[in-house]
């Protein structure tokens, strides 16, 4: 399998998303042995996750961002199934309500950090505001002052705001892992088809899906945009291909198992005084003084 960092962007080089691979076919991959691979790092990141939880000491936020049908719900559901239910939260951010956009942009995802020691997904994020906000241009209805309405570097200042507020969150011990989920026009065509095809998928689908379609090389050059301009070493974007969700899948494993390790989580260490506590409970047990 290859390596991980060849679908990393820390900054150090731009990423063209025109020619960044969707599938995994060329890769000459076999299948079961990657689907296995996935299974052992579930585990290993359910053991990481369980020392991060107890040590209480760093926060880690993972951000799904992609096109529809690119299988990011599938891939948190799966992905992340192994993991401590008590650790971990999942936030969805759909349409902002009219609270939300009484507030800065940045606003809700602070409502949903992790304490320090859990982990967050965020399925979709804050970078919506420099994607679909860009590319419907949203931020003209926004109730703000027209000083930064009509500014022409409205979304570079966005893309500034964005890089220092997850330096803002690395400084203070919480690490952002950033995956997008590269799918290809025919395969997102596919799902589409898919989803209205059998009865149990018509819930996925709505028509507007078709409307965002329409606008599929605008969202590629916005998230191209966004992923060039907020990829930093310590906060580094995955793209990763989404074609094939079992690949997918197994290179989400491995980046989220990575930043684990990169905390080097350890269970606290006991005290002195709390083994002498910990040795009274044990013979309190054993010699049965409640007759229990």
């Amino acid at each position: 399998m290859l390596s991980l960092d060849q679908y990393r962007y820390d900054g150090s080089e731009k990423v063209k998303l025109e020619k960044a691979p969707t599938s995994a076919r060329a890769l000459g991959l076999n299948r079961e042995q990657v689907v296995e691979q996935t299974q052992q790092n579930k585990l290993e990141i359910a053991s990481l996750q369980d020392r991060l939880y107890a040590e209480g000491q760093e926060g880690v936020v993972v951000i799904f961002q992609a096109m529809d049908a690119a299988g990011k719900d599938s891939a948190i559901k799966h992905v992340m199934s192994a993991v401590n239910p008590q650790g971990i939260m999942v936030h969805s951010f759909k349409q902002p309500t009219s609270q939300d956009l009484s507030h800065d942009f940045l606003w809700r995802a602070v409502q949903c950090l992790p304490a320090r020691g859990s982990m967050a997904i965020f399925n979709r994020s804050y970078y919506e505001d420099v994607l679909i906000v860009r590319v419907r241009d949203l931020h003209k209805n926004y109730k703000m002052a027209p000083r930064c309405l009509e500014d022409p570097e409205f979304f570079e200042k966005r893309y500034r705001q964005i890089r220092h507020f997850e330096s803002y969150l690395y400084e203070n011990s919480y690490r952002t892992v950033k995956f997008f989920l590269h799918v290809s026009a025919k395969k997102q065509k596919q799902r589409f088809l898919e989803r209205i095809e059998r009865k149990e998928k018509n819930w996925k689908f709505s028509s507007s899906d078709i409307k965002e379609r329409a606008l599929w090389y605008d969202y590629q050059d916005a998230y191209e945009k966004a992923i060039n301009a907020t990829a930093t070493k310590n906060n580094p974007w995955y793209v990763l291909p989404a074609d094939n969700k079992w690949y997918t899948r197994y290179l989400i494993s491995e980046a989220i198992k990575q930043v684990l390790e990169q905390t080097d989580p350890h269970y606290p260490v006991v005290t002195a005084a709390k083994e002498e506590e910990l040795e009274r409970c044990r013979q309190q047990l054993v010699s049965n003084v409640n007759n229990l």
